[in-house]
């Protein structure tokens, strides 16, 4: 298999491929691994009860995979990685904003992932060191082989891991229904403690809209005639379907053995229910958590591509593509090498960090591909550093910045607790303020724009992108499909 070529340029007509159902397997694979499990242990972990704690699951999950599948139909109108796209919204350099917000996501999830292996593997073979640096290293580099390959092994490795833990996952579940004794107080439902199940909720929505970043990285090569709708569902039942389903799973190995870690719990949960799938259940999850760090090695380099391109412009190529994702694995090994064994208080911190940082974005870049230019972008311009979209733009800076400060009085981690987060006993509700705010802030200063005569400088600015025959405007077409 060559390896891929492409990496932040603009993906041709001609070089479209894949099925929209494509998109299924990477979000269920990109869910159903190890580090997923860690975000159903949390409400557990605070004393939350197993009923609340899958509810609160469900309903996160709902709300973050909603926002996140929006991206997926971005890739075949632009046939763009997710990031780039910021530009219009941010700016040639106010980009590079969300730009150190996303290397953040893509580093601080892989080195997470990396301990866990590790402690998956100790767990499976307890010769094997749980803090081994060579086990480190070694998982990174198997990771990194994957994503060096590009767009389309990780395509067929997401597929094959999809397939592999619908089968175990399916076993394990409707064993467990019959087999497994949880004691009766996990489903007492009088035993409701508001602060858990929201600090459960937020977190498995937060953990689903950090999504975003990747969305349209993995659609980018398919038709352009593909749909919002097909694009949206086949993402939304992937991501949902396999978050939640993995997190129920933490929630209830945590709730039968809750002083366990996350690999220890899961396997002694799953043996319960008959010897030896334990360590099926185990070696499927730990391959997702491998094809899940080439996901995030992948659009690190991605976005380390796009960092380089706003101070030198670069063309494409395979070796800067593969220069820039070692660059990522070393920086997420020297983390993970350090990291406390704190794992899943170091977990938690992340998760909210990150929502903070990506609800304004996600909420700015929906609203402008939705709502404001509906769809109607220039991929020239994109990359041209004195275009139409300015090196800095006021209309996004301006709506993420007040976006972010509503956010504040309401976060709650262990650096900071808001004012209301305190009011609500430790609640965090930023997210669902910070998603309305920052996209009402944007449309409001949207109103200057003259967007007719943006949509006519796009067209102009793209003419001859695509050959005669091949220059259509399916985005009316397309977007009306919603």
């Amino acid at each position: 298999m060559l390896l891929e070529k492409r990496s932040i340029d603009y993906v041709p007509l001609a070089e479209r491929h894949g099925k929209v159902w494509h998109l299924w397997p990477v979000w269920f694979s990109g869910d159903a691994h190890l580090a997923t499990l860690a975000i159903g242990v949390l409400g557990i972990a605070l004393g939350e009860n197993l009923l609340w704690t899958a509810v609160a699951v469900i309903a996160g999950c709902a709300i973050g995979t909603f926002f996140m599948s929006f991206h997926s139909a971005q890739g075949p109108q632009l046939g763009l990685p997710q990031m780039i796209q910021s530009r219009p919204q941010f700016g040639y350099a106010g980009a590079l904003l969300v730009w150190a917000f996303a290397l953040v996501t893509y580093i601080g999830y892989n080195a997470f992932n990396q301990v866990l292996a590790v402690q998956a593997l100790h767990q499976l073979a307890h010769g094997l060191p749980a803090d081994s640096p060579a086990l480190v290293i070694g998982f990174a580099l198997l990771a990194a082989g994957i994503a060096t390959v590009g767009y389309d092994s990780i395509h067929l490795a997401q597929r094959a891991v999809a397939f592999s833990m619908l089968a175990i996952l399916t076993l394990f579940t409707v064993s467990a229904a019959f087999l497994l004794k949880i004691p009766a107080s996990q489903w007492d439902f009088h035993d409701f403690r508001p602060t858990p199940f929201l600090t459960e909720l937020l977190a498995a929505a937060a953990y689903q809209l950090t999504w975003s970043i990747y969305v349209s990285d993995y659609s980018r090569y398919l038709p352009k005639e593909v749909s919002i709708r097909a694009s949206f569902w086949w993402t939304y039942l992937g991501a949902f379907v396999g978050g939640a389903w993995m997190m129920l799973v933490g929630s209830l190995a945590a709730a039968m053995f809750p002083r366990l870690d996350v690999p220890a719990a899961l396997e002694r949960a799953a043996n319960g229910i008959f010897p030896g799938l334990g360590v099926l259940v185990l070696v499927g999850a730990l391959l997702g958590l491998l094809t899940v760090a080439a996901l995030n090695f992948y659009g690190a380099s991605l976005t380390l591509l796009s960092v380089w391109d706003t101070f030198e412009p670069l063309k494409s190529s395979a070796g800067k593509r593969i220069a820039s994702l070692a660059a990522a694995a070393m920086v997420s090994t020297a983390i993970a090498l350090d990291s406390s064994s704190n794992f899943l208080h170091g977990f938690s911190n992340l998760l909210s960090v990150l929502l903070y940082l990506f609800t304004p974005w996600t909420a700015i870049n929906l609203a402008d591909f939705y709502l404001v230019r509906k769809g109607h972008y220039s991929v020239r311009e994109i990359f041209n550093p004195r275009g139409m979209y300015g090196r800095w733009n006021w209309h996004g800076l301006m709506a993420y910045a007040g976006g972010f400060a509503a956010m504040i009085p309401f976060f709650s981690t262990g650096m900071y607790t808001g004012p209301v987060a305190r009011w609500l006993g430790g609640a965090d509700l930023s997210m669902l303020v910070g998603l309305p705010v920052s996209a009402g802030l944007y449309l409001l200063a949207c109103r200057t724009m003259d967007l007719e005569a943006d949509a006519r400088a796009a067209a102009a600015a793209d003419l001859g992108l695509e050959p005669a025959t091949d220059a259509t405007e399916p985005d009316e077409a397309v977007l009306s499909d919603a």
